[in-house]
């Protein structure tokens, strides 16, 4: 079958981009010979590309998609994720098509080699996106979906069902639920019966996959189902309750030849993670020529206004849990740790507030570089060093880590950032106990198009100057 994420959808892409790739270098060099630019030398006479390279392109290009898993549905239910993958891949593919052509058939003309690299990546896109919208509308709609049967309706069948729901591209219908709890089977119609029932509802609906997510108390009850299912043709799915446990996600993972669940799986993938870091040093080193000499007059300021050293290395909770050494500009007296009990408070209830507006340890010079921000400037070092990162949740101290709730520890599955989510949505005016939300909202939803929008808002958020201090 024809599925959305079938074998014969993985394919029919794959065939698909081939002839895209041949295809935009054929229109390549045709659309050379029509283009009269000043900066572009003319030509009159039909470009001649050679065979060879209408075989090598799309082995190329196509063989780097199938490396970084851009074929793979699963992996790709999200369309950032899939147009995150296939623009990193391109991106690759032209780096090596260029090198084949430098080592090789110099002649190809360099702009014939851009309007190529243009034209395929816009086509590949472009047939992803109809796609994508033509399945949203229902237009194939002949292609049978996935019949799935829940056994469980607690909490994790909720959960499941609404994750589902969220994702219309899977091609999934829902046939309903079985649970042993009778006073749920009186006042759910989506539950068709008790466990017991499952061979029987199974070959009624013509079920094709059956998830199990039955609380801890019931594993028991599970074994029980499985056993009764193995002669039967469903696939079976079980949904372990963890999520109490977890950090932020788990994956199963082969360790020692034995598939174990990890708890601490980390929130970025390998890609997103390469990503992230080669954004960091692109846009530091690009900041540097600024940064440099504003830092030499931030310290000659910080000098003349008050005695003491000019930086501040505080410890702070990195990614994992790791502590490292913060660099700030210094905004306050010397020894101002000493003084904390003037500003700490306990709200109603009973969490810690560190910061005040009207704080008194700080300095003039700190609080204009306070309300500007640029006493977070020499943490481009810890960005450089790879301790940070530009945006993410931000690094907190571990005295006050220690009094977080267990769920508040999510906020440290990335890596953490000079600016976030969090600041450009209040910044101090929300206390420590109340970003949290903030943060684990970045986690959950991180692209680098995330990343450059809080970049770019953070701007207008320091020149606004509200809520820092």
């Amino acid at each position: 079958m024809f599925r959305r994420f079938s074998a014969n959808f993985a394919v029919f892409s794959i065939f698909l981009d081939v002839v895209l790739v041949a295809v935009g270098l054929f229109f390549a060099g045709l659309i050379r010979v029509t283009v009269e630019l000043p900066f572009i030398k003319q030509i009159s006479e039909p470009v001649t590309i050679p065979l060879v390279l209408y075989l090598a392109f799309p082995g190329i290009w196509v063989g780097i998609l199938l490396i970084n898993s851009v074929y793979d549905g699963r992996r790709n239910f999200r369309v950032v994720d899939e147009f995150s993958a296939l623009t990193i891949s391109t991106l690759i593919a032209a780096v090596s098509m260029a090198g084949l052509i430098y080592l090789s058939y110099r002649e190809i003309s360099r702009f014939l080699f851009i309007i190529f690299i243009a034209i395929t990546f816009i086509a590949m896109l472009t047939w992803r996106v109809l796609y994508r919208l033509a399945y949203r509308k229902n237009l194939f709609m002949r292609f049978p979906r996935r019949r799935v049967l829940i056994l469980g309706k607690g909490s994790l069948g909720e959960k499941l069902l609404t994750q589902l729901q969220e994702q219309p591209d899977l091609s999934i219908g829902i046939i309903g639920f079985l649970d042993d709890d009778p006073l749920k089977r009186e006042k759910d119609p989506d539950i068709l019966g008790s466990l017991g029932d499952t061979r029987g509802v199974i070959t009624e609906n013509h079920v094709d996959d059956v998830i199990i997510a039955l609380p801890r108390s019931a594993y028991a009850r599970m074994n029980k189902v499985v056993s009764e299912l193995h002669d039967m043709p469903v696939r079976v799915w079980v949904i372990l309750d963890y999520f109490s446990l977890t950090l932020h996600r788990a994956s199963v993972e082969d360790f020692a030849g034995l598939p174990m669940i990890d708890l601490r799986a980390p929130a970025l993938s390998e890609y997103q993670r390469i990503t992230k870091r080669i954004f960091d040093l692109v846009i530091t080193g690009l900041a540097l020529p600024f940064v440099l000499p504003a830092t030499a007059i931030i310290s000659l300021a910080i000098r003349l206004d008050t005695p003491g050293r000019i930086f501040l290395r505080q410890q702070r909770m990195g990614e994992n849990g790791r502590v490292f050494g913060m660099i700030k500009f210094r905004t306050m007296v010397n020894d101002a740790e000493k003084l904390a009990h003037l500003v700490e408070k306990v709200d109603e209830h009973g969490r810690l507030i560190h910061k005040t507006e009207d704080d008194p340890r700080v300095t003039r010079t700190g609080k204009f570089l306070r309300r500007t921000s640029l006493d977070e400037l020499p943490q481009l070092l810890n960005v450089i060093k790879g301790e940070m990162s530009l945006v993410g949740p931000r690094p907190e101290m571990p005295y006050l880590v220690e009094k977080y709730q267990p769920w508040q520890r999510k906020r440290f599955v990335v890596p953490q950032g000079m600016t976030g989510w969090w600041q450009i949505h209040g910044r101090s005016d929300k206390p420590m106990h109340l970003h949290t939300e903030d943060d684990l909202y970045y986690v959950q939803h991180y692209s680098i198009w995330l990343d450059l929008q809080i970049l770019i808002t953070t701007v207008w958020v320091v020149i606004k100057g509200k809520g820092a201090y």
